[in-house]
């Protein structure tokens, strides 16, 4: 490589931190995450990629992204360019010791059949705090491992971002290959199978994806929500489920809805999804966000006084990422300042956090009025059996808001909307997803519904 290639441009890695805060973890790492520039101009910047098929791919899928991050760090219009590089010269030193660097902090668990499995050592059943929200979840993972493939197959695991589905089903893989001699077990997202799907076909490779997610005796798929719509990946996904069911192989699934919520899921696949166990996971309650505080605190060597511990666990609730989060940001801040602690300088550290936290509690009652407000409509509309398209499709919309921004029961909502059923709801939550999909303007419209809700009572 020209050794005058720009490999450690500055723009890049401000415009690659944009992108690792908006992609899920899998697809930073796989497609921007070995990018890296070989030249750079005021008016372009052009990429280096290993073959004509990730440059097709982060045109099709990412250029626009890439470019309005790129333009608006820059402050300029640029192009971007893709150019497919000598394989042998193709990862940087930058590039490399990042790649290493990631790896200390990843487990190199090895399938104890043939397949390598990457896993973040930190995700076992010891560093995983139960708590009435989760019990029943890590209760059924604790049984899979002790009889893959005969307690629950399949195990289909659902709960909002950053409740721990993830944490549990990592347990899941490190405990079966701690436990059996010779197990093969396959761990990856959603949005990796789509990925490997793809790139399999492009090359006329099926056989070898095939040979990979159909020969494991433990496959665990994260977020099968993002199957949603993709009608050729699910076809695929069913014939994959169907062969391993039929062996009897463990399958673990986790969403952040229940599978009958998933909107243009096929009916085969929600029907197969439902066949094992369903668990949910719950938002912990204060006594299990107090213990999941002490435990990470002590595994980082933290002191924090009890009532700062009490303080986080009562200021953010929300969801255990953030509260690990919160952590992390307190404990680094006293390694720089190395200040004494106190509920001040709490609140300093994590001001923008408590703010996001500190939210009015949503009713239905008052979804309902922003709803009818919005669109001229009666409360006794939108909750009467009038069926008409100026009022059926707004008492949807208010069924999801509902269900998006509260945490009553589906059961509940349809309650409050005339006594409808569960199924209505459901129903109402998949044909506004499906429109939001198809038309932007009613997305922009339940986002400002959404922004008017939050804001007032």
């Amino acid at each position: 490589m020209n050794a005058n290639l720009t490999t450690n441009s500055t723009l890049w890695k401000v415009v690659r931190d944009n992108l690792r805060k908006v992609f899920p973890h899998d697809v930073f790492r796989s497609w921007f995450e070995p990018l890296y520039v070989v030249e750079e101009t005021p008016s372009a910047i052009v990429f280096g990629v290993m073959n004509d098929f990730t440059a097709i791919w982060l045109q099709e899928n990412y250029l626009d992204i890439m470019a309005k991050n790129l333009c608006r760090e820059a402050g300029r219009d640029m192009k971007i360019l893709f150019r497919v590089q000598d394989k042998e010269l193709q990862v940087p030193q930058e590039i490399s010791s990042i790649s290493q660097k990631q790896k200390k902090n990843m487990s190199g668990a090895q399938n104890n059949g043939t397949m390598p499995i990457t896993l973040n050592k930190q995700n076992t059943f010891e560093n995983f705090v139960v708590g009435s929200g989760n019990q029943m979840a890590h209760a059924a993972c604790t049984a899979v491992v002790n009889t893959p493939g005969r307690a629950y197959n399949p195990l289909f695991l659902y709960g909002d971002t950053g409740l721990g589905k993830t944490h549990l089903m990592q347990a899941v893989a490190h405990s079966v290959l701690n436990k059996y001699k010779r197990i093969n077990v396959v761990y990856t997202s959603t949005e990796k199978f789509t990925n490997e799907f793809i790139f399999e076909l492009q090359k006329n490779n099926l056989g070898a994806f095939r040979k990979k997610y159909r020969y494991v005796d433990v496959l665990l798929i994260d977020d099968v929500h993002f199957l949603s719509g993709k009608e050729r990946i699910q076809e695929e996904f069913f014939h994959t489920f169907n062969e391993l069911f039929e062996a009897q192989k463990q399958i673990i699934l986790s969403s952040d809805r229940p599978a009958s919520e998933i909107a243009r899921l096929e009916n085969r696949l929600v029907s197969r999804f439902q066949w094992g166990l369903v668990a949910d996971i719950q938002a912990p309650d204060l006594e299990t966000r107090i213990a999941i505080l002490d435990k990470k605190a002590t595994a980082m060597h933290l002191e924090l006084p009890h009532d700062i511990i009490e303080m986080l666990a009562t200021r953010v609730s929300s969801n255990v990422r953030k509260l690990e989060g919160a952590l992390n940001r307190i404990a680094s801040y006293l390694s720089i300042t190395k200040a004494p602690i106190n509920s001040e300088l709490v609140e300093h550290i994590l001001h923008d956090l408590f703010f996001e936290e500190k939210t009015i509690e949503i009713t239905i009652e008052a979804i309902q009025r922003k709803v009818c407000a919005h669109y001229k409509l009666s409360l006794d509309d939108i909750t009467g059996k009038k069926r008409p398209a100026n009022i059926a499709f707004p008492r949807q919309i208010a069924m999801y808001l509902c269900r998006l921004m509260t945490n009553r029961s589906l059961v509940d909502i349809g309650g409050e909307f005339g006594g409808r059923d569960h199924g209505t709801v459901i129903h109402a939550c998949k044909t506004v997803e499906s429109a939001m999909e198809h038309d932007v303007s009613v997305k922009r419209t339940i986002e400002n519904l959404q922004k008017m809700i939050r804001q007032s009572p």
